[in-house]
């Protein structure tokens, strides 16, 4: 008998021991004096905390091995899951071979994560009846939610009936389910709301179904990310973060941060007070040899591409440098009576600035454009333009604008000055 209880008071304190240890912080072991080499002991580990990575587009002009790799650098980083936010193949085609191809190279990629991976629509995914389609047949939903650690992930498609690339809308049924999902957990700490396209900056915002899914949220916490302009920037909007990334290998010139124009991931450690964001850029993402990743993945052909010729400039207003200013080139389609983006270029201090169509300022295809002329205040690289134009609404619209250039060979040197108001 008093063996039996000396081995059942063993087990108690075993279990009790066993116990203290799994809920005692870490800190507990560590032996004190009155000075410590450490600053404090208030460690980390939340259990409410977790991290999660989004990758950007893959697609639009996708280059060799960089997504393939980026799957590979993410394994690296060990990250809970990873949310995409759409153009993940090339798309743009009817032809179900072709698209069953892609579809199945960007799976084979997946197949590679040790983590889950969440799918989200974007235009070269589902913009026509036969991708849409396909994505249902893959995928079963192209809208959806789920909740995490009492964490709302809300991912929409703003493709939702559109037929034109450049439109962007979520329909009548898509509202009603954000609806239904954001009542259904009207208690959760943080809502992250995932899509393709930034809808809030369409022109059509009044009508495109944006609106009404933004007012529901309007009594909760939440952040949205985005892509499709394979540019990053942040917009604030109702006190709220919107993030427009950059590209997970999809088509850039990749000038660079001031541009933002790179591949990267977003790491995002979901905290209790909302999530911290970290740019990851994919060069940085490194083995603990040193080496990174090398994966085969084919690019999109670049033997379409014109010839640039250099084209650079200087850009005053009112006699001043119009640092910051952007200079667009459009070219005009007369069958579709519609301009067309060719290229851009940013003002710098001095008041020049470079032009740059496929690469980090390679210049402009020799022919004739409209020139528009776009200032507003931007007080970090990554913020959004925001605020009144410094210049003349005229100079910003290529449908106005008055401003030309001709691109030939032999030197292509402009000089644009514009008067901040003007007599009509």
């Amino acid at each position: 008998m008093r063996k039996l209880l000396i081995i059942g008071l063993s087990c108690l304190v075993m279990g009790s021991a066993l116990a203290f240890s799994r809920w005692e912080p870490a800190a507990t072991f560590i032996p004190q004096s009155e000075r410590n080499p450490w600053n404090h002991l208030q460690f980390n580990d939340s259990a409410d905390s977790f991290q999660f990575i989004i990758i950007s587009d893959r697609t639009g002009g996708h280059r060799a091995n960089i997504f393939s790799k980026a799957v590979e650098q993410i394994n690296l980083l060990q990250p809970e899951f990873v949310l995409s936010v759409g153009d993940l193949i090339e798309g743009y085609t009817e032809d179900r071979a072709k698209l069953d191809n892609e579809w199945r190279e960007f799976e084979r990629f997946i197949g590679q994560l040790q983590v889950p991976f969440f799918y989200v629509p974007g235009n070269h995914d589902v913009t026509n009846p036969v991708m849409l389609q396909l994505w249902k047949d893959k995928f079963g939903r192209d809208y959806f939610h789920f909740v995490y650690k009492n964490v709302l992930f809300l991912c929409l498609n703003t493709e939702d009936g559109t037929k034109d690339r450049r439109a962007a809308r979520i329909g009548p049924e898509q509202i009603e389910y954000a609806r239904k999902a954001l009542a259904e957990n009207s208690n959760v700490r943080w809502t992250i709301i995932a899509m393709h396209k930034p809808i809030w900056n369409h022109s059509d915002v009044d009508a495109n179904g944006w609106k009404e899914v933004e007012a529901m949220m309007l009594d909760r916490p939440y952040t949205v990310f985005c892509g499709h302009v394979h540019r990053y920037e942040k917009t604030v909007r109702h006190g709220r973060s919107y993030y427009q990334l950059a590209t997970t290998g999809g088509g850039s010139k990749l000038r660079g941060q001031e541009y933002g124009e790179f591949d990267h991931v977003v790491w995002v450690t979901m905290k209790a007070n909302g999530p911290v964001l970290a740019n990851v850029m994919l060069d940085g993402i490194l083995s603990e040899n040193l080496v990174a990743p090398k994966t085969v993945e084919p690019g999109v052909s670049t033997a379409s591409r014109k010839e640039c010729l250099p084209v650079r400039g200087r850009v005053y207003v009112d006699g001043k440098p119009a640092h910051g200013a952007i200079v667009t080139f459009y070219s005009f389609d007369e069958r579709n009576n519609r301009y067309n983006y060719v290229a851009d270029g940013r003002v710098v201090e001095d008041g020049s600035f470079l032009m740059s169509t496929y690469t980090p300022f390679d210049g402009v295809p020799a022919g004739d454009y409209t020139v528009t002329l776009s200032w507003q205040e931007r007080p970090t690289p990554s913020d959004r333009p925001s605020g009144p134009q410094k210049v003349p609404a005229r100079y910003t619209d290529a449908r106005r604008s008055l401003l030309k250039a001709a691109v030939r060979v032999g030197g292509n040197d402009l000089l644009i000055e514009v008067k901040s108001e003007e007599t009509k």
